[in-house]
């Protein structure tokens, strides 16, 4: 059972926010992960896959046998340690550092992988940024507008240019939120970012059904991610997850084996359009 005890108050200055910088560091290497098999011989891009639920979702890929390749803005040094650890299960990582909402990057990004590993077969859309405000009125115009760029229109932009490489059987995995569903006060421009991700996920698994490519999302709770810390105060962040039915911070490990279910042909052949919800025992009926 992970820990219960709140975390140290702490806060940093950039976003999306370092793992290497927090204490303590979140559970996001699998270790306790048992694969077996179940994407073997695949191919996977996973944005924001540096840290936090990224890390823990390309390194589980990688248990199961796929290859990674990871998307990050510029925490270079959390990239190179979930790039060694992926090749260290004996599978092939690139790390590609850039901002996926630029369409001209993820255009790039896509083509680099496929070039280098040939194929592409999954895509995890999970990178994001959200930015705390206590008073909508008074919530900057740019913030919006940048928040909207990475959560929903990187997404998409990911989505336009991993199509023409996905075959039959493909997985899109799109992270969206527990604040889609119960809203967030302070979080307003987010939670609408990922309530837009469960409208795109619901209509493109639509859209794609003749192609028998699946698309589902992930809706975290709160998890102790770099995030958090790059996000609040240091008084709220020791808090995080308090208010949660079961009374804790979920961990990146406890999230990860969502992805991987719904990336496995294996496991999830007959699910599509749907969210997942790892997030502490919310009851959200969506």
């Amino acid at each position: 059972m992970p820990d219960e005890t709140p975390f140290p108050p702490q806060q940093q200055s950039h976003q999306p926010g370092r793992e290497s910088q927090m204490q303590p560091r979140p559970a996001s290497a699998m270790e306790g992960w048992k694969p077996a098999g179940k994407l073997a011989g695949l191919v996977a891009i996973v944005t924001g896959g540096d840290s936090g639920i990224g890390r823990a979702v390309a390194i589980g890929f990688a248990r199961e046998g796929a290859d990674v390749a990871i998307l990050y803005l510029d925490e270079t040094d959390d990239a190179a340690d979930t790039k060694r650890r992926i090749e260290a299960e004996g599978r092939r990582c690139l790390a590609i550092a850039g901002d996926i909402g630029d369409p001209n990057f993820c255009q790039a990004a896509v083509k680099q992988v496929v070039e280098q590993f040939g194929k592409l077969d999954i895509l995890v859309n999970n990178a994001a940024e959200q930015h705390d405000c206590q008073d909508f009125a008074e919530i900057p115009v740019a913030q919006v507008e940048r928040t909207f760029r990475t959560n929903i229109f990187g997404q998409m932009w990911m989505v336009k240019a991993a199509l023409p490489h996905l075959k039959e059987g493909a997985s899109i995995i799109n992270s969206t939120s527990v604040t889609a569903y119960k809203g967030n006060p302070h979080l307003i421009d987010y939670a609408s970012t990922k309530g837009a991700i469960v409208a795109f996920t619901r209509s493109l698994a639509v859209a794609l059904q003749d192609r028998k490519i699946r698309v589902n999302a992930v809706a975290p709770g709160p998890i102790w991610t770099p995030l958090i810390p790059a996000s609040f105060e240091a008084e709220q962040t020791a808090k995080h997850g308090q208010s949660a039915p079961m009374g804790r911070a979920g961990q990146p490990d406890e999230v990860a084996p969502s992805y991987i279910f719904l990336a496995s042909n294996l496991d999830s052949s007959y699910i599509s359009g749907q969210v997942l919800h790892p997030n502490g025992g919310t009851v959200v009926n969506g």
